[in-house]
């Protein structure tokens, strides 16, 4: 451990209280996922996890709660040190309980009189809910609020907050960039937000896909970015250089290897040389794959109107309260649905796209592609590959997995099964699925949740040409201004 040292009140600050040494994981024999990895981290201190959807951050943070068990290395976490994580999405095994059953799971031991410390920890996370009410009839929104409450109730040295903003309004993702800000012990996030990670990040571990290691980086977001940047830069002149050399003493090898005599052995050093230099090139860092451009095709059998709205209903005060509109999307119009976290959104969303909503009426004979996002359309037992060719009309095996190449779905991804998926790789099989479909209506609940920031431009781009009926839900707004909106619904007002 690092030598300590100590603040005004005699308190140890620079700790470190986690450090990796030579670890390495993988999943079965078949996908690795870390190699020989270091890394520190210090007390106090905001660090970031990037990295491409499935390089490792979420299995970073098992390996830190001791969930997952490292193949080879040593994992050392500071004695005594208490470590809460607040998940992507909670677990489907608890959609059912009650709020105060989802808190007591919080603990391993029972806790007595823990009414007050849920009212206390919902008041920050800015949640009001009965203690009695079900988790899965909370929104995403209200979810995630619940998701980090459940990680704030522990009360921990060590925060671990993977992907916080996902499904959170403007207001969420303010509360939680101050609470951040103003937190006094140690957090790790994991998150593609870049201007919510540049507001507190001090550091950055980032996962290279490619070589399965953690680079470790001081300074904020945008720092570590321009750090990166400049290495990239570094390392391409510097081979750019070495190579003009290599080159160099091949042609003079070639021209002396001809002179015969002594100027062979000067031709045999030039190659040696040449062979010395090519030993000196580095790897240059390779920036994360991104998914090729890509087009979601519209049914093309679509004449005149695909839905009509003529009412809805919103949750006001945990009631639903119906509303009047009139609302007619036809081929290439796309609607904007906004509201605060807990109006009613996703709910709207679902009884649409299952045809149940009363006041919403979808023409006969339009295919509906529905994005969730808690991804509950997908069977989690499907293959990746049963799961694309169950939406094809015209089941074309070099279509799927030319489609599916194209949102880097590997041949080995093809043979594993959703629930083994990273939330980021579902969200890929998901619009991989909605190419192959060729839906007639797009329905879209927070289609960037979990979704790499590289990627994010692509989609927008494939979602402003699509010439369907479009429903879209956002929360980012640099997301929503690349694509073209012609109605907008605001359900609070």
């Amino acid at each position: 451990m690092t030598k300590d040292k100590k603040d005004s009140t005699g308190n140890k600050t620079g700790e470190t209280i986690v450090r990796f040494e030579e670890v390495s994981f993988e999943y079965g024999h078949n996908k690795p996922i870390l190699d020989a990895v270091d890394f520190s981290v210090r007390k106090g201190s905001k660090i970031t996890i990037m990295g491409q959807n499935g390089s490792g951050k979420s299995t970073t943070f098992g390996l830190i709660t001791s969930e997952k068990k490292p193949e080879s290395g040593n994992i050392h976490i500071a004695t005594g040190l208490s470590i809460a994580a607040a998940r992507q999405v909670i677990p489907r095994n608890e959609l059912d309980l009650t709020v105060r059953e989802f808190f007591e799971k919080c603990f391993k031991e029972k806790i007595y009189n823990i009414e007050p410390k849920i009212d206390d920890i919902l008041k920050v996370v800015h949640l009001s809910a009965p203690h009695d009410r079900i988790v899965k009839s909370f929104s995403g929104g209200q979810q995630a609020r619940l998701l980090l409450a459940s990680a704030l109730i522990q009360d921990p040295d060590l925060l671990l907050l993977d992907e916080p903003t996902n499904n959170l309004d403007k207001a969420g993702i303010e509360h939680l960039t101050k609470f951040l800000i103003e937190y006094k012990k140690t957090v790790i996030v994991i998150s593609h937000e870049a201007n919510f990670l540049n507001s507190f990040t001090d550091g950055v571990l980032y996962l290279d896909l490619f070589t399965r290691k953690i680079e470790q980086y001081v300074g904020n977001y945008f720092d570590v970015m321009e750090q990166i940047n400049v290495r990239i830069e570094k390392e391409n002149r510097k081979n750019a250089l070495l190579a003009k050399e290599i080159q160099e003493n091949k042609d003079k090898a070639n021209f002396f290897s001809n002179k015969g005599g002594q100027m062979r052995l000067v031709a045999k050093r030039m190659r040696e040389k040449a062979e010395e230099l090519e030993e000196e090139k580095v790897d240059v860092r390779k920036e994360d794959k991104t998914i090729r451009p890509f087009r979601i095709h519209s049914q093309t059998d679509i004449i005149g109107e695909i839905l009509h709205i003529s009412a809805y209903k919103v949750i006001k005060n945990n009631k639903f309260v119906e509303r009047k509109t009139k609302i007619s999307l036809r081929k290439n119009q796309h609607l904007l649905l906004k509201g605060p976290n807990g109006i009613g959104k996703s709910t709207l969303l679902e009884s649409i796209a299952k045809g149940t909503a009363k006041g919403s009426t979808i023409a006969d004979g339009i295919r509906v592609g529905y994005y969730r996002q808690d991804f509950s359309t997908l069977n989690f037992e499907d293959t990746v590959y049963e799961s694309l060719l169950s939406v094809m009309e015209e089941q074309f095996e070099q279509t799927l997995r030319s489609t599916a190449a194209g949102f880097l779905i590997t041949a080995e991804m093809m043979n594993t099964k959703i629930g083994s998926l990273s939330e980021g790789q579902k969200g890929l099989v998901t619009f991989a699925r909605l190419v192959l479909q060729k839906p007639g209506l797009l329905i879209l609940d927070e289609p960037t949740n979990h979704i790499n920031f590289r990627h994010i431009p692509i989609i927008a781009e494939a979602l402003n040409t699509y010439e369907g009926a479009m429903i879209l839900v956002s929360h980012v707004p640099e997301f929503v201004e690349k694509i073209k909106i012609d109605e907008i619904l605001d359900l609070e007002k």
